[in-house]
């Protein structure tokens, strides 16, 4: 054989080798090193465990890098890990106590941050910054100004974030917001949601810190308090820690379960880039429940146990469609199981929320919960919490973000504790 045509022969079999697929190449369950989102976690607690599962469940993900300021919790998640990597390939999972140093790491495509929600935004700012995709927990912001600004640098960036909104990746929820949207319950006209009480302030006693938690890394930018179990519990305990319910910390059942039941009302509605434009609480002093609020185009959303916990009731002049995680059911009985027309308007279908993450950061798109989607839900949460402090009616601008009310702005943001600052970016 000539040298040109030894050497044409040989790049045409090396051209077609190059197009032979990788799991052909690598059996079944093969995943090409340069195809793996390498990932790590911070905050290591009893939500990042089954984080864990279900993102382990993508074939393309694998697990380098976890962070807790819980010395045991971060041990039992490293383990975990690595159980989950051995099932896919051999990788060792480097614990580490504080997250900017695994932020460093160049071989760390992406972040799962299932911190307390007093941490979200810094560490995701953060992330961004270094380069990361962020699958951020709901609710994703604890005050509106933070879930602004961690829109911003998630943009500046170019970085793909999903929210933990879980719920838009299920069927009933897509299926219920699809007929909405589509006008199968006539025009809507009120909507009732059963979540739990607003957020209150931290009564609880401090008691010594267990020498196995780094107690002002945890408290980080909020104001700082003396530790309780009921904040942070043991890792033996395995009950969910109720830093939810507090002020500074969490928002209460209106951001633990609103974030996904408001969520879905945004959905229906078609309000993802926009919010509600009035909070009107109820007069009696402490009430938790009660508040409503409404859209411009004049829907009305009630905070109310209308008789099944943790579910949306859609009343329309046509129908009714209600829904929760065990249930989609309308009246009339026949519109659940109607099939959308060609000409209906189609939602985003996604079958499984962490795939649907991975396949954007692949695509460099946007996810079904998108940081801008999860930062409009975290507002309407964080509104409705002002308003049941405040005790009285607010008007909002959801294009300014802003409140007709001195008192109300003042609440949109928090103070930080140095050396953290949101606005770094």
């Amino acid at each position: 054989m000539h040298r040109k045509t030894f050497i044409k022969n040989t790049l045409l079999g090396a051209a077609a080798f190059t197009i032979v697929p990788r799991h052909v190449l690598g059996g079944r369950g093969y995943v090409a090193p340069n195809d793996r989102i390498n990932l790590g976690y911070i905050g290591n607690g009893k939500q990042a465990r089954g984080l864990l599962n279900a993102i382990t469940g993508v074939a393309e993900t694998i697990t380098l890098a976890a962070c807790d300021v819980d010395r045991k919790k971060l041990e039992h998640f490293v383990n975990l890990a690595k159980a989950a990597n051995a099932k896919k390939v051999s990788a060792d999972v480097t614990p580490y106590a504080h997250y900017r140093e695994l932020l460093e790491r160049k071989d760390i495509d992406a972040v799962v941050v299932a911190t307390p929600d007093h941490w979200h935004a810094q560490v995701t700012i953060d992330a961004a910054k270094a380069g990361k995709d962020i699958y951020c927990e709901k609710p994703l912001a604890l005050t509106i100004a933070e879930g602004r600004a961690m829109v911003e640098a998630v943009r500046k960036y170019r970085r793909v974030l999903q929210t933990g909104s879980m719920q838009r990746s299920q069927k009933y929820f897509r299926q219920a917001s699809e007929l909405v949207q589509n006008g199968y319950i006539g025009q809507v006209k009120e909507i009732n949601v059963s979540v739990g009480e607003p957020v209150k302030e931290c009564d609880l006693p401090s008691l010594p810190v267990p020498e196995y938690l780094d107690w002002n890394t945890w408290i980080g930018p909020s104001l700082y308090r003396g530790y309780n179990p009921v904040l942070s519990p043991p890792i033996e305990d395995n009950s969910w820690a109720w830093w939810r319910g507090y002020k500074g910390f969490g928002g209460g059942y209106i951001t633990d379960w609103g974030a996904h039941m408001f969520d879905i009302v945004q959905w229906a509605l078609d309000m993802d880039h926009s919010g509600p434009v009035e909070f009107n609480p109820p007069s009696t002093p402490g009430a938790e429940s009660g508040l409503s609020f409404i859209y411009a185009n004049g829907i009305v959303v009630n905070h109310k146990q209308w008789g099944e916990g943790n579910a949306i009731q859609f009343i329309g002049t046509e129908g009714t469609i209600e829904v929760s995680r065990s249930f989609l059911r309308s009246n009339p009985a026949h519109i659940v199981g109607l099939q959308l027309k060609s000409s209906d308007k189609k939602l985003y279908h996604s079958d499984n929320h962490h795939q649907d993450w991975i396949n954007a950061i692949k695509k460099r798109t946007k996810p079904i919960a998108d940081v801008e989607i999860g930062h409009r839900t975290a507002t309407v949460c964080n509104a409705v919490n002002i308003a049941y402090e405040l005790q009285r009616p607010l008007k909002w601008n959801p294009r300014k973000e802003k409140f007709d009310d001195d008192s109300a702005n003042l609440m949109i943001s928090r103070p930080y504790r140095a050396p953290w600052n949101f606005k770094d970016f």
